[in-house]
């Protein structure tokens, strides 16, 4: 068939398939698209989930009979480290993100995520850093000491090999790639939704997302910062942790518990999400109480930061604080009722259809209600003590976590399955499969209990016999024999529906949302038109919607441009505000994240200037990356039919991007409130904690260089506020003039940070005083950089009173620099010294 001889709905997907596909063979390596790279990461997570589970049958081979020495005390330390490192950080949380990547924007009625580079970019830092860590088993230099990485064990004197390395370097590099999903994530949720969807008509898993992705955002700098302190410990000798110094290494359970804690819900949410939004499906119905569910994740979202404590309640800290965050504990299970209780009432009123995906729905019910009950038992502080490090608190967190992620996980795979291939699975395999991992997990894992409660501790590789942990011992390994005979079985199906899976309907399950009005399988650009919203079930109140959109009835149906576009709404009542350009198919993401893998693994073999010379590299390629935006030939040039109403989101005040910088300097924020905590923590609890009798900086010096900073984003501001009244007389000028500002600052700072007299290797003040003062730098850094390059283009002719968006883009950037040099120099300096303690 000719091209001038298709009909126009052939030819109009003919063309957006153009577009919108990736490049064939290797170029695939480029692809940036949502559908893509979303399957990326649940294909590579997994594979981790293989990995971690094999490492499972170890962990229960040598646990099955009593005095066994398949594997030795060493090894089985590694064994189980690695375990649960795998699951939780390389398995859970990357799948769980990749699910919400597919399908998210096919909810939302959008055609990508906002920020398809960074998507492309957490993929690869991912797949590279899950390697990293994974190589380390493969070398037999894996970490031992738990995936928890407990101070003093994990320090360099009682853990001298390279495995804690590979551990705090790998999963700063995985969390580079959760933070930006994080921060892709709640900027496309609230800015692409389809025209009319408000917040009260969104799909409710979008909720879930939506918390999901702030807990993220929130969450994981706390432990970033832990990482980089005991791997500062660890390779350069700089004391934190180390209580001679002046450290303590309870600021380490703190830190990651700020983090570890949340993960359990950053893990139940999406999961939680699946399980709302089928049961309606199958039950034929609307779920019950919306607004009551929307308001539980919200609060569950809140709650859970303020539960970290309840892992530390034997390890001495205060009876008022174990009372205060045993209730707080407590009091999750509200909002956890209230989810429960719609869900039941969905499925009391409604015609249940078991299906598949409700077979596996049905059986996280009744696993996460165990779990939870047994969470309620742990927030006891008296009972908590009874079996704290034993193997009933391994059996509560499979229970909650396999319980409450795992079945939903594979509820929603089969669910969303017939989506992404256009094939059914077996219901014969898929049911074998259920019931073996059902009956297989319980077995396992329900027995452990009694262990756990007959004293057995977890993490021993072996034990004696007759304690009476034998039988159970032995009972436990062969359930989870009949699981991985389940989870096999479950694989075969999945790999065999590709090919002999019958095709698919059209919305196979009778589905409510936007993600069934795209093809099954859905073309890259997913809708040919995007249509608008009026209700929460925009399928079941128009059949024939998916017709309409193919047939290019509704928004967007162009593309001779030969944009990569997708509506930007408003994030509250949904109203169009611009037209979202998205970046095509791009090498640099791929190309940033080896660099970075480069400076991981320099830093691993000690090579430190060659760590340095790749990270130089790493910022030139992301500057670069920053340079081909907004008016950029490669991006979207200006041109004569450029649209106004609604127009570009690069020719606005208010773009996409605006918001993201938002988004990840509040998590930058949270890392900085980190090190305050740190900062407060030790100078108030840790035993040797001392401040020098000298003045560590000259305070004059200081002034001068924040003074400097000061007028800097004075100028940068009120060149913006001129640029706001269409005024673009002496930008560049002005830009020229901030940018110099800032390097008399960074130079001025420099120049006072070289002439210190710290000592961050014997004291813990001085060594957070140095970190402060590099983070000083590095933010200083990237906003002078930044805003010579917007100098730079502005005489290319990229931005303009026309073109202000970018520039816009680094406003709070240079509040955040102001206000954390301000602040730092208040708290770490000054407050000191108005104490008398300096």
């Amino acid at each position: 068939m000719t091209q001038q001889s298709l009909s126009f709905p052939a030819k109009f997907h003919q063309q957006l398939e153009k577009v919108w596909g990736n490049l064939s063979g290797w170029g695939s390596l480029a692809a940036v698209n949502h559908t893509s790279i979303g399957a990326r990461f649940m294909v590579t997570g997994m594979f981790f989930f293989l990995v971690g589970g094999l490492l499972a049958m170890l962990i229960r081979t040598q646990l099955a009979l009593p005095q066994q020495e398949i594997l030795n005390a060493e090894v089985y330390n590694q064994v189980f480290t690695m375990h649960g490192t795998v699951m939780m950080f390389l398995f859970a949380i990357p799948v769980l993100e990749g699910l919400a990547m597919y399908v998210v924007p096919k909810m939302l009625g959008a055609r990508d995520l906002v920020f398809p580079r960074i998507s492309a970019l957490g993929y690869y830092c991912y797949l590279f850093g899950g390697l990293i860590i994974l190589s380390s088993l493969v070398m037999g230099i894996a970490p031992a000491g738990g995936w928890f990485m407990y101070t003093p064990l994990s320090d360099a004197t009682f853990s001298p090999d390279k495995g804690p390395d590979f551990w705090l370097i790998g999963i700063t590099f995985v969390e580079i790639s959760a933070i930006s999903a994080g921060v892709e994530l709640v900027v496309s949720i609230l800015r692409t939704r389809a025209p009319g969807m408000t917040l009260d008509k969104m799909p409710i898993f979008c909720w879930y997302i939506l918390a999901m992705a702030l807990m993220i955002v929130f969450g994981f700098p706390p432990l970033i910062l832990a990482s980089i302190l005991l791997e500062l410990e660890r390779a350069a000798g700089w004391v934190f942790f180390a209580v001679d110094g002046g450290g303590d290494p309870l600021l380490w359970q703190h830190l990651f518990w700020l983090f570890g804690h949340p993960e359990v819900y950053i893990l139940f949410l999406p999961a939680a999400g699946i399980v709302s939004t089928l049961i309606p499906v199958f039950a034929g119905r609307p779920l019950v109480g919306y607004r009551w569910v929307v308001f539980a994740i919200i609060v569950m979202g809140f709650i859970s930061f303020g539960l970290w404590v309840h892992h530390m309640f034997t390890v001495g800290i205060p009876q008022l604080a174990q009372a205060f965050f045993s209730i707080a504990s407590m009091l999750v299970a509200i909002p956890t009722a209230i989810q429960i209780f719609a869900w039941i009432a969905t499925l009391w009123t409604g015609k249940v259809t078991f299906s598949l995906p409700m077979l596996w729905i049905t059986g996280f019910l009744i696993i996460f209600v165990c779990g939870g009950l047994t969470g309620v038992m742990l927030a006891l502080v008296p009972f908590n003590w009874q079996i704290h490090d034993t193997h009933f608190v391994v059996a509560h967190m499979h229970y909650v976590l396999v319980g409450g992620m795992f079945f939903p996980l594979i509820a929603g795979l089969y669910y969303w399955l017939p989506h992404y291939s256009g094939r059914m699975p077996s219901h014969l395999l898929g049911r074998w499969a259920f019931w073996l991992t059902f009956v297989g997990f319980n077995v396992t894992f329900l027995l452990m209990h009694l262990t756990g409660l007959l004293g057995m501790p977890r993490r021993i590789y072996t034990y004696e016999a007759g304690l009476g942990w034998d039988w159970l011992n032995l009972l436990s390994s062969v359930g989870g024999f009949i699981m991985s005979i389940g989870i096999a079985m479950l694989i075969i199906d999945i790999a065999l529906h590709f090919r002999f899976g019958r095709p698919a309907q059209h919305n196979p399950w009778g589905a409510d949302t936007l993600e069934w009005a795209t093809g099954t399988p859905p073309g890259s650009y997913n809708f040919a038109s995007i249509p608008s919203v009026s209700s929460r079930h925009p399928l079941w109140d128009n059949p024939d919607l998916p017709a309409t959109i193919a047939a290019g009835e509704h928004h967007l149906a162009t593309i001779e441009h030969g944009r990569r576009e997708t509506l930007g709404t408003d994030p509250i009542n949904g109203k169009i505000r611009d037209i979202t350009h998205v970046p095509s198919n791009s090498w640099i993401p791929l190309q940033t994240a080896i660099v970075i893998a480069m400076v991981c693994l320099c830093l691993l073999n000690k090579i430190y200037w060659g760590a340095l010379a790749a990270a130089i590299v790493a910022f030139i390629m992301l500057f670069r990356w920053s340079w081909h935006n907004g008016a950029h030939p490669v991006a979207a040039p200006v041109r004569d039919d450029d649209p106004v109403n609604p127009p570009l989101h690069s020719r606005t005040f208010d773009g996409p991007g605006l918001w993201g910088m938002v988004v990840t300097l509040l998590s930058n924020g949270t890392l900085f409130l980190s090190l305050l905590f740190g900062w407060f923590y030790l100078w108030t609890v840790a035993p040797n904690w001392q401040i020098p009798d000298h003045k560590a900086f000259s305070i004059s010096g200081l002034l001068i260089s924040g003074v400097s900073l000061t007028l800097a984003a004075w100028v940068y501001l009120n060149t913006l506020k001129r640029l706001r009244q269409k005024n673009d007389q002496h930008l560049e000028r002005r830009l020229w003039i901030s940018t110099a500002l800032g390097l008399f600052h960074i130079a001025l700072l420099i120049f006072i940070f070289a002439a210190a007299e710290l000592q961050p290797r014997a004291m813990a003040h001085d060594a957070i005083l140095c970190v402060m003062m590099l983070y000083l730098l590095l933010h200083s850094g990237m906003v002078v950089i930044a805003t010579l390059l917007q100098a730079l283009r502005v005489r290319k002719g990229y931005v303009s009173r026309t073109l202000p968006y970018e520039p816009m883009v680094l406003q709070p950037l240079w509040l955040y620099c102001l206000s954390i040099y301000w602040i730092s120099l208040a708290v770490f300096l000054l407050l000191p010294q108005m104490r008398g303690l300096s």
